[in-house]
């Protein structure tokens, strides 16, 4: 058979099949192309739903002016514990350096660094720094057990203080932070915490430090104050915050191996009729993640610590008569936050799925760029959200690397999100990620 005869046969099987495809196969995609057609749509329109909600709370905390904060009553110095829990991080040191300048009566707060280090020689240098320090001691456990909140629970029987003020080891605390943070609990005994608003010292390093900070002016500038200007609570972070610490003991403590202990607390705390309060005007300086890989594992690990909290709360927050139902909704959007992620990669997957099925045809112009218009338009209050908050933070020039970064690793950082997700309904275990911080190389 000579090559013009193999050619003949390659064509005419190579139409055959394409027959048989077209016979058997097209109507199956097109029958596929009508489902995630349809997908895509419900999963577009619950982005937009919650778009709009998002550009609601933003525009809100935008325009409300907020109430002139009381000044502060020098004379109320209660006793405070500091602590601050750490695993292989000298910074820590920093952190205590600038806990040992507050202007607050020494005699009335002392310092202890949780030390969960297994390296020697970083525990040797949080024990000698100590040692030059009366008010600053080392609590060093023999095992490793429950994580941060394992850390913070056996520093607990050392804790003097009446409150526990709480920072992350690349925390800079500003030399008035403890006297501003501890106010509200001379107004009301029923205050269970306080949380300071956190701000940022590279938040402009690189595109991965610029969409960990966006991340988080949003729900520093938006979500936080939004729930505390019309339901007036809030919800603990995890650093920057005071607690007092006989409703501490009287909840149970931290919850040891939880991944968000801040929001295991919180719920607790809101069930049980306590009120936890967000000062706006309190700032606290921190570090974001600078590489793709621990803002991945960052967000990851946030997710899944929000999901399991709420998961195992879930039946209490339904039932529960001691709050109210505006703090369940409350309750319900934060624990919500990270669904967000889920809805968006659902339909991102559902609208790539939609246009492989879709019968071939020339590309109709004017429809494709109508459509895109459109869903960019009803998916936009989340950029115009974050613009929001970023103005808010003083960091409005970086608009541009914000959204450049959305939409590239914050693409990526969606997957892990929900990888993060769904271990915490499966009931999956999921470790503790250390993330790396520039702060430490200069302690190390």
């Amino acid at each position: 058979m000579d090559i013009h005869a193999w050619y003949d046969w390659a064509q005419a099987a190579f139409q055959s099949a394409f027959d048989k495809y077209e016979e058997l196969g097209r109507p199956i995609l097109n029958f596929l192309h009508i489902v995630f057609d349809n997908l895509f749509h419900f999963f577009l329109y619950i982005m937009a739903f919650a778009c709009l909600v998002f550009l609601f709370m933003a525009i809100y905390t935008a325009i409300r002016k907020n109430k002139p904060s009381a000044p502060v009553d020098e004379s109320y110095t209660p006793s405070v514990t500091i602590q601050i829990p750490t695993f292989n991080e000298p910074v820590a040191i920093r952190c205590a350096e600038a806990c040992l300048k507050f202007d607050y009566p020494e005699e009335k707060y002392h310092i202890l660094i949780g030390d969960d280090s297994n390296k020697p020689e970083i525990s040797k240098k949080l024990k000698e720094f100590a040692a030059k320090h009366q008010q600053v001691q080392v609590i060093k456990r023999e095992k490793n057990t429950g994580y941060k909140p394992g850390n913070l629970n056996n520093m607990l029987p050392h804790s003097k203080g009446e409150f526990l003020v709480i920072f992350d080891s690349d925390y800079i605390p500003k030399k008035n932070f403890l006297r501003k943070i501890v106010q509200p609990f001379k107004e009301d005994e029923n205050i269970a915490a306080t949380q300071a608003r956190w701000t940022y010292t590279n938040d402009n390093q690189n595109l991965i430090t610029v969409l960990g900070a966006s991340i988080l002016n949003v729900y520093h500038y938006v979500t936080l104050p939004f729930i505390k200007n019309r339901r007036n609570m809030s919800l603990l972070c995890g650093s920057a915050e005071a607690v007092r610490k006989s409703t501490l003991l009287k909840l149970g403590g931290w919850d040891a191996g939880n991944l968000t202990e801040d929001i295991e607390y919180s719920i607790r705390v809101v069930n049980n009729g306590h009120r936890i309060v967000y000062l706006e005007d309190v700032t606290c300086d921190s570090e974001v993640p600078h590489t793709p890989v621990d803002l991945y594992r960052q967000q990851m690990r946030w997710a899944y610590g929000v999901i399991s909290s709420f998961k195992k709360h879930f039946k209490s927050i339904v039932s529960n008569k001691k709050t109210s139902f505006e703090h369940k909704i409350c309750l319900g959007f934060v624990g919500c936050g990270y669904l967000v992620s889920f809805v968006l990669l659902a339909m991102l997957t559902t609208g790539a799925l939609s246009i492989i099925t879709h019968p071939p045809a020339p590309l109709d112009w004017p429809k494709f760029m109508a459509e895109m218009s459109r869903n960019i338009a009803l998916t936009s209050g989340l950029i115009i959200t974050t613009i929001i908050a970023m103005k808010r933070s003083n960091t409005l020039k970086q608009t541009v690397p914000m959204v450049a970064s959305s939409f590239s690793y914050g693409i990526v950082m969606t997957y892990h999100v929900n990888k993060g997700i769904l271990k915490a309904l499966l009931g999956r275990p999921m470790e503790w990620f250390m993330l790396n911080k520039k702060s430490n190389e200069a302690y190390s």
